[in-house]
């Protein structure tokens, strides 16, 4: 009796189609036996009962649903007739329950969860070409259509179109394509990225084919997946948003997402959490041009500015530099040569990197002398903080191609606010240079630049970082003012052969001396500068040298470059899982980044005992002579202060 009402039960399931409101999934298949048809009935209403109610509205159709042999690698796909087919080869190990435990070998774990996603896939397609027309509309525009056929070309209406109005589909939505990784391409008017760059933690490659497949594969995450919010919390937000309903099996998150601290202290653990909470602001951040080819239209960088651990939100954030970081998207170059070529046919990655803002702020202002102005946007709070979560998504995510014109810092920095903030202002938004985009940013309203009005109150509060060009300039008018030189510029000054600067040492008093140390400090900066410069071009020259100390020296700098790539590119750390890590590998990351950075650190060590073996002779000797001024300037100090000047030592 009870294998009685057993089949009456699926006779009828396979009569109405198993479905809700307006979705009926129907199993057709005359050739199953009551095993294979209950299995199957079951796994269609497993289906349809983790979709959302707004998808089951909008798929008001019967939805046929069949068994077929097709090749052992593809569990499913749309048939060429209107429904969705499944390999029959799986058949069997449904029916008998097998599938529910045996490893599928692909990311949804078994051979039964593959089906489910299989399912989810197919219909999140369906829906997806139902957004087109809504049903309703649908419905008036057959009618229009069916009347002017009626009327024949005589009285046909001129056009059906206005009867019904298209709307986007999930997989055309422009905020959409932010967030799945078909941003806008520069100075193209809204057209798309053909390829995604997407490429690192990925559920399943076969979602960068194109849009609709990034649809549809992470549909089956956002339903099937309880950690999906975690593990992509931008996209989860914008599923949720759309079907006005949240999957009720998700998972609470964590407070903070993984980062790699991308800077040169290699002494520090570089895992590290960051919680959008304790971020008070975003600043876009500005390093002003120089002369240098690649820099003469400046850098566009991101700063968030974080409260100390205990310190509510608030404008006091703004002093606790030591916690402020950077997110500056840069070349990674791997190859010691930054070419004018490369950088523009897209030889090189583009990477997010994380940065502490205090060695920004020397590299600007101290080796490049370079000024910073940190700008703060306007974003409500919510905004804020998908822009900070949608940074450590690409943090873990992007590795693209960097283009000097068409894909540089300005243009990374844009698509990251448009994919960020979501806001109208910024779709029809295009800039390639730094600066223009902070004017956009001004213009349309989204930065404050006000705070820049007053230099000596931008300085103090951290709003301007100045270049040290306007101090080692300052130094250079008290050297003038004590010292007969023929110089007239600081550059000038620097340029001299470290011998003739030493040359005016012993006629400089107290003032003066103090002055020739900030100026020698600067010059030997300069002077690292160009030995950084020639150790790139004769590694390349000579990567094969058969001098011991230039193998030792150019070996280590190769490791260097070769190991130091996970901290803009963190995934290659981890096997398996997609999007931003979880608790579970948080140890796993930790092991990996620490020993990585243990055998930086062991590299760096080698290097700076190897790597003047590398440099010209001259050169060397003018960086030994720029330190020999040094040593000799301190004393020289020492001895006048002794003496009764009483100045202060910078």
């Amino acid at each position: 009796m009870n294998i009685l009402r057993g089949w009456l039960l699926a006779l009828t399931l396979l009569a109405s189609g198993v479905g809700h409101a307006a979705l009926s999934l129907a199993l057709e298949g005359d050739a199953l036996d009551s095993g294979q048809r209950q299995a199957s009935l079951d796994l269609l209403n497993e289906a349809v009962a983790a979709l959302p109610p707004r998808l089951l509205q909008g798929l008001d159709r019967r939805v046929a649903v069949r068994w077929r042999e097709m090749p052992r690698q593809v569990y499913g796909r749309a048939g060429r007739f209107t429904g969705i087919e499944l390999n029959a080869a799986l058949l069997p190990a449904l029916s008998d329950g097998s599938a529910a435990r045996a490893s599928s070998g692909r990311s949804h774990g078994t051979l039964r969860r593959e089906l489910l996603a299989t399912l989810v896939h197919e219909l999140a397609h369906l829906y997806d070409r139902a957004r087109l027309w809504p049903a309703a509309e649908r419905r008036q525009l057959q009618r229009c259509r069916r009347l002017a056929a009626s009327l024949g070309p005589v009285g046909q209406p001129a056009d059906c179109r206005g009867q019904a109005a298209r709307r986007f589909t999930l997989s055309d939505d422009p905020y959409l394509l932010d967030l799945a990784g078909w941003p806008q391409r520069v100075g193209s008017r809204g057209q798309r990225e053909r390829d995604n760059a997407q490429l690192a933690r990925s559920p399943d490659v076969y979602e960068l084919r194109n849009p609709r497949e990034y649809v549809a594969v992470n549909l089956e995450y956002f339903l099937l997946d309880p950690g999906y919010a975690c593990r992509r919390p931008s996209l989860a937000r914008y599923f949720r948003a759309h079907f006005a309903w949240t999957p009720p099996h998700s998972q609470p998150c964590a407070n903070g997402y993984a980062y790699l601290n991308a800077g040169r202290d290699f002494a520090r653990q570089p895992l590290a959490s960051l919680d959008p909470e304790r971020v008070y602001q975003v600043d876009y951040l500005l390093a002003e041009a120089n002369q240098a080819w690649a820099s003469r239209w400046g850098h566009s960088m991101l700063r968030l500015v974080i409260c100390a651990p205990g310190r509510p939100r608030g404008p006091a954030c703004r002093l606790d530099l030591d916690q402020h970081l950077v997110l500056s998207y840069r070349a990674f170059v791997g190859d010691l040569q930054l070419s004018t070529w490369d950088g523009l046919t897209g030889a090189y990655p583009s990477r997010l990197f994380v940065l502490p803002l205090a060695q920004v702020i020397e590299e600007y202002t101290k080796v490049e002398l370079r000024s910073l102005a940190s700008v703060p946007l306007k974003l409500e709070r919510a905004q804020l903080e998908a822009l900070v979560t949608r940074a450590a998504e690409q943090h873990w995510s992007y590795d693209g191609d960097y283009y000097f014109i068409a894909n540089n810092c300005a243009v990374e920095t844009l698509k990251l606010l448009r994919s960020g903030i979501q806001t109208p202002a910024l779709q029809a938004f295009d800039s390639i240079l730094p600066n223009g985009l902070l004017d956009g940013l001004v213009a349309r309203g989204l930065a404050e630049p006000s705070v820049l009005d007053n230099p000596r109150e931008a300085l103090r509060l951290g709003y301007r970082f100045d270049s040290f060009r306007e101090r080692y300039q300052a130094m250079f008018k008290v050297l003038g003012e004590r010292l007969p030189i023929s110089q007239r510029r600081v550059e000038d000054w620097l340029q001299l052969p470290a011998a003739e600067r030493r040359a005016w040492f012993a006629r400089a008093d107290l003032r003066a001396s103090a002055a020739l140390l900030l100026l020698e400090q600067a010059a030997l900066r300069r002077q690292l500068l160009l030995a950084q410069d020639q150790l790139k071009q004769r590694y390349l020259g000579e990567p094969g040298s058969a001098e011991p100390s230039l193998q030792r020296a150019g070996g280590a700098l190769q490791q260097i470059l070769a190991n130091s790539g996970f901290l803009s590119r963190p995934a290659e750390l981890l096997d398996g899982g997609y999007g931003l890590p979880q608790a579970g590998e948080w140890q796993r990351l930790q092991t990996e980044s620490q020993a990585r950075q243990q055998q930086l650190r062991r590299l760096s060590d080698d290097l700076d005992r190897e790597v003047r073996q590398l440099l010209e002779p001259a050169l060397l000797a003018e960086l030994q002579a720029a330190e020999a001024n040094l040593g000799e300037l301190r004393s020289r100090l020492r001895a006048l202060h002794e003496a009764g000047g009483g100045l202060q030592l910078p």
